[in-house]
C-alpha cells in the first residue's frame, strides 16, 4: 500500500464532507445567525459529538485498531471475527445505557456544561429539549466508529472517511426543507443530527459485509480479546476525555461571555476543522494500523520512518494552512458565514476567535500523527498523563487570556495547548527511543520556512483591505477567494518546487 495515495484518497473523502460541512454551516448561519436559539443548538450538539469524539472515535478506535490489527497478523480471520463479534455486542450493550443516562439527565448535563444559561430559563429548556433528541447521536457513531475501525484496519479508508458527508447531507436537508414544519425552527438541526447518525452506520453495513466482518453482536465479558480492549480502553477515555473537557470548560467559560460567544468559537473551531480534519484526521488515519502492524512485526526502523514521514507532512502542509487561516481570516468568515442575521459584529468576533486557534493548528495536527505513535504500542498512559499537564496549562492560559480577549483568549489558549501536547508527546517518542528523527530536517524546515513567507506576502497582497470583504456580494466575495487562494497555493508549492521538493520523495510504500 503506497500510504501517499491512501493520504490522498482519505483527504479527498474528507474534503467532500468539509465542503458540505461549509455548505450547513453556511445554512445555519444564514438562517438562524448567532444567537440565543444557535447558541442552545450548538451547546446540545456538542455534548454527544465531544462523547464521540472521547468514545467513539477517541479512545475506541485507540484501544481497538492495534488489537484486531494484532488479531488479523498473528491469530488468523477465525479469531479476529470473533473478536469483532463480541466487542460490537458488548459495545452496543454499553452504549444503550450511556444513551438512556443522557437522555435522562439532560437537565443535569445542560446545568453542568452551560451553567450561564440559567439565567435564560426559555434559552436553558431549549437545550435540554435540543439535547434529548440528539443524544442518541452517540450510538449511531460509535456503532460507526466500529465498523470504520474494522474498514481501516482492512485499509478500506475511503469508505469510513466519505461517511461523515452524510451527517452534513442531513443537516442541509433539513436546514433547507424541514425547517419550517418545526417550532422551534432550531429544532430541525436536532433531528438532523439524529437522522445523520443513523444514515452514516447504514452506509457502512454493505462494505463491512464485502469483508464478511459485518459484526454478529453477542455479548463478550469474559472474552480475552475484549477485556484487552477494555483494560485499554479505561486509560484511553481518560486520556482523550482530558483533551476534550478542556474544550467543554471553554464552554462553561463562554458561557458567561456576551451572547454569541459559543457561536463564534463554534464557526471559527469549524474552520480550524477544516485542516485538522484534511490533515489531522486523515494522517492519524492511515498511519495507525501501520504502527501497529509495524510494532506487532517488531521492525523499530520502519516504526521511526512512519512517523517521520507523518511529520514531515505535517509540516509541509499544516504550516500554509495556519497562514492562510491568520492572513486570510476576514475573508474566510466574511464569505462562507456573513449572509442574513450574520452580521459584520459576528464577522470580527468569529476572526479574532480564528487567527488565535491558528496559532495552534500545527501542534493539534500534529498529535494527530504523534499519539498514534503510542497507542500503536498498546501504551496509552504516556498520552493520558501528557494530556493532564496539557489540561491544567490551558486553564491557566485561560485564566489569563479571557481577561484581555475575550472569547478569542479561549481559543488562544486552546491552540498553545494543542503546541505543548504536541512537544511533550515528541519528546516521550524520543526518550524512548520509537523515533528518531531522519537526516535533514533543518535544511527541510528551512526551504518550508521560506516558501511560508512567499506565500504570506502574496496572500497579503492579494486579499486586499478586510472591509472590502464585507461589502462585496456573495458570490463576488466567494470568487475572490477562490483566486486569492489559488495565487497563494500556487506561489507555495512553485516555491517548494524551486528548492527541490518532488511529490515522489514523500512516496511510501508498507506492508497491507
Amino acid at each position: 500500500m503506497n500510504l501517499l495515495r491512501a493520504f490522498g484518497a482519505v483527504s479527498s473523502m474528507t474534503l467532500v464532507s468539509r465542503i458540505l460541512g461549509f455548505a450547513r454551516d453556511l445554512l445555519i448561519a444564514r438562517m438562524f445567525g448567532a444567537g440565543a436559539s444557535t447558541d442552545a443548538f450548538f451547546v446540545a450538539f456538542k455534548l454527544p459529538n465531544l462523547l464521540r469524539r472521547i468514545f467513539a472515535e477517541g479512545a475506541f478506535s485507540q484501544a481497538f485498531v492495534p488489537i484486531l490489527a494484532e488479531y488479523r497478523n498473528q491469530r488468523g480471520e477465525a479469531d479476529t471475527r470473533h473478536l469483532v463479534d463480541h466487542v460490537a455486542g458488548t459495545l452496543a450493550v454499553a452504549l444503550i445505557g450511556v444513551t438512556a443516562l443522557g437522555i435522562l439527565a439532560a437537565p443535569a448535563i445542560v446545568w453542568l456544561s452551560a451553567p450561564g444559561f440559567t439565567a435564560d430559563p426559555d434559552k436553558f429548556a431549549l437545550t435540554v429539549d435540543l439535547l434529548r433528541i440528539t443524544f442518541p447521536y452517540i450510538l449511531f457513531i460509535s456503532l460507526t466508529a466500529l465498523g470504520a475501525g474494522i474498514l481501516n484496519t482492512y485499509s478500506r479508508f475511503s469508505v469510513p472517511a466519505f461517511a461523515p458527508a452524510l451527517l452534513n447531507l442531513s443537516f442541509i436537508a433539513f436546514a433547507v426543507w424541514f425547517a419550517p414544519y418545526f417550532d422551534p425552527p432550531v429544532e430541525a438541526l436536532a433531528w438532523a443530527v439524529f437522522v445523520g447518525g443513523l444514515l452514516q452506520l447504514g452506509f457502512l453495513v454493505p462494505f463491512l459485509r464485502r469483508l464478511r466482518m459485518l459484526p454478529r453482536p453477542r455479548w463478550g465479558g469474559a472474552d480475552e480479546g475484549v477485556r484487552r480492549v477494555l483494560r485499554q480502553m479505561g486509560p484511553a477515555l481518560f486520556g482523550v476525555s482530558v483533551g476534550q473537557v478542556s474544550l467543554l470548560i471553554n464552554t462553561v467559560f463562554a458561557s458567561f461571555l456576551a451572547s454569541g460567544s459559543v457561536s463564534w468559537l463554534y464557526y471559527a473551531d469549524r474552520l480550524m476543522e477544516f485542516p485538522t480534519g484534511l490533515l489531522g484526521v486523515a494522517l492519524g488515519t492511515i498511519l495507525l494500523p501501520s504502527l501497529a502492524r509495524s510494532h506487532a512485526d517488531r521492525t523499530t526502523e520502519e516504526y521511526g520512518r512512519l512517523l517521520d514521514w507523518g511529520l514531515r507532512i505535517t509540516l509541509m502542509l499544516a504550516a500554509p494552512a495556519a497562514v492562510a487561516l491568520a492572513v486570510l481570516s476576514v475573508p474566510l468568515v466574511a464569505t462562507l458565514f456573513h449572509h442574513g442575521a450574520f452580521s459584520a459584529h459576528d464577522v470580527a468576533m468569529t476572526r479574532a476567535a480564528l487567527m488565535a486557534y491558528s496559532v495552534g493548528l500545527i501542534g493539534l495536527i500534529a498529535v494527530k500523527v504523534l499519539a498514534p505513535g503510542f497507542y500503536a504500542r498498546q501504551d496509552i498512559r504516556t498520552p493520558v498523563k501528557i494530556a493532564l499537564v496539557t489540561l491544567a496549562a490551558t486553564q491557566v492560559m485561560n485564566l489569563l487570556f479571557i481577561q484581555v480577549f475575550a472569547h478569542a483568549g479561549l481559543a488562544l489558549a486552546i491552540g498553545l495547548g494543542a503546541c505543548l501536547n504536541a512537544w511533550l508527546l515528541l519528546r516521550g517518542l524520543r526518550r524512548i527511543d520509537a523515533y528518531r528523527p531522519q537526516p535533514g530536517w533543518a535544511l527541510f524546515a528551512l526551504k518550508i520556512a521560506a516558501a511560508l513567507a512567499l506565500m504570506a506576502g502574496a496572500l497579503w497582497w492579494m486579499a486586499g483591505p478586510p472591509s472590502q470583504w464585507l461589502v462585496w456580494q456573495g458570490l463576488e466575495r466567494a470568487l475572490r477567494l477562490c483566486v486569492v487562494c489559488a495565487v497563494g497555493g500556487g506561489v507555495y508549492f512553485a516555491a517548494l518546487a524551486v528548492f527541490g521538493f518532488r511529490l515522489k520523495d514523500f512516496s511510501r510504500r508498507v506492508t497491507d
